[in-house]
């Protein structure tokens, strides 16, 4: 799809720019490499549909023992504060019911969006004790836990007398040794990418300065995106899509090296190389899973609110080690060279590209067998649900069975601020 030159800029915004940041992009580029997986053309991988039937069947065994109700939540952050059968919200009552609701569903997207920025890959040494607890947590559990503690503790405030909230001044001060120290990060409790997470909250910091529009003054708060999304919404309706729009663009500057085009900052965009140049952007792949999966993620708070999501399943299941293992592990997908696992990778390298774009269609693909076989739709079984019930905890489930310490299939050399 040819665009026009990088510099043409049409109605405010590159509209490459503005194709790249939607989740048709993101299924149109995955399609592209997965019709060259089908063709077995494709340079690192190879798909063997034939096992996906077998992979389903297994979701959904998962799903039957993990949700015998079928009352299956929406795959969120709230999910991992919610662990070890116990809500921490629930701990932050009455204080919390004391606010009136618009605060209050601006203290959570300040929750979520600190704690989704942190939720990268903490690697398999990481533990997080929690205090009250004396309870360990790992992975995206762990840190769940440790950043609901940042939270509360004031981490993220600079107003001492208001700790919870993240604004401006508080992300922009924090620094590598408050975050391990909250983390409990020391020589033997290493946490991956840990100047990574540091760098991205403290570009958070100065992004909220930069774009009042969307959250505020006074200071700046990511909570006060739900101020702008109410101006946004028509009829107490709002689409999921426009939700994300905002967050790639309230977002984009504190992505670490990524592509450029027209200026900006694309984030979790990467090229691949037997994707054709025939125009500027033609041969990138986006993924955003940082901020899908914060997308879905604020979707409860803005319910809560009284708004109305729609088309949820016009966002993408979320290009992450769980996910792309699962169809690894199932056999779905294997490596033309076996050797590429005892080796890590980047995130742009063109193996991970195509790991990442084939496990997108895949959950799709999977999305409709499964809502075949229960004679369901995509209203009555969305995609964030199947993640949850689901392809997710399939995946930890089944890496736990292959691996000691449940590592993903493939070594990641992350920096803190991808998986």
């Amino acid at each position: 799809m040819v665009f026009g030159s990088p510099d043409r800029v049409v109605g405010g915004a590159h509209p490459t720019v503005s194709y790249l940041q939607s989740p048709q992009a993101v299924r149109d580029r995955c399609r592209a490499l997965f019709a060259l997986a089908e063709a077995d053309r494709l340079q690192h991988w190879r798909y063997h549909p034939e096992a996906l039937p077998a992979a389903a069947d297994y979701v959904l065994a998962v799903m039957r023992q993990q949700y015998p109700a079928g009352d299956v939540p929406f795959h969120s952050r709230w999910r991992h504060f919610e662990v070890a059968g116990e809500s921490r919200l629930e701990r932050l009552e009455p204080q919390l019911s004391a606010q009136d609701p618009l605060e209050q569903a601006r203290l959570k997207v300040d929750l979520a969006i600190t704690s989704v920025l942190l939720d990268a890959g903490a690697g398999s040494q990481w533990r997080y004790v929690e205090p009250e607890t004396g309870i360990g947590f790992a992975r995206s559990e762990g840190l769940a836990i440790a950043s609901f503690h940042s939270f509360t503790a004031g981490l993220f405030s600079s107003q001492p007398e208001v700790p919870w909230q993240a604004d401006a001044p508080g992300l922009a001060a924090i620094t590598a040794h408050d975050l391990a120290h909250a983390f409990q990060v020391h020589g033997d409790n290493p946490l991956l990418g840990l100047e990574g997470r540091v760098a991205l909250l403290q570009k958070l910091g100065h992004a909220l300065h930069q774009q009042p529009q969307f959250f505020g003054a006074g200071p700046p708060r990511p909570g006060n995106l739900v101020d702008y999304w109410l101006t946004q919404a028509i009829n107490n309706t709002l689409s999921a899509p426009a939700i994300l729009q905002t967050i790639l663009q309230g977002l984009g500057p504190i992505w670490p090296g990524r592509v450029e085009l027209a200026g900006v900052n694309l984030g979790d965009v990467w090229p691949h190389p037997q994707l054709p140049e025939t125009g500027p952007g033609s041969n990138l792949v986006p993924f955003h899973k940082l901020s899908q999966w914060l997308t879905y993620s604020l979707l409860e708070p803005l319910q809560e609110l009284g708004l109305e999501i729609t088309d949820l399943d016009r966002l993408t299941g979320l290009a992450e080690y769980r996910n792309g293992g699962l169809f690894v592990d199932c056999g779905v997908l294997s490596l033309r060279n076996p050797a590429a696992l005892e080796t890590a990778h980047l995130p742009g390298s063109p193996l991970i590209v195509e790991w990442r774009a084939l496990t997108l269609c895949l959950l799709d693909d999977l999305a409709a067998h499964l809502r075949q076989t229960l004679g369901m739709d995509a209203t009555t079984l969305p995609l964030v649900k199947i993640l949850q019930g689901g392809t997710w905890t399939a995946g930890r489930q089944i890496a736990a069975k292959k691996r000691p310490g449940g590592s993903p299939p493939i070594q990641l050399a992350s920096d803190g601020t991808v998986f």
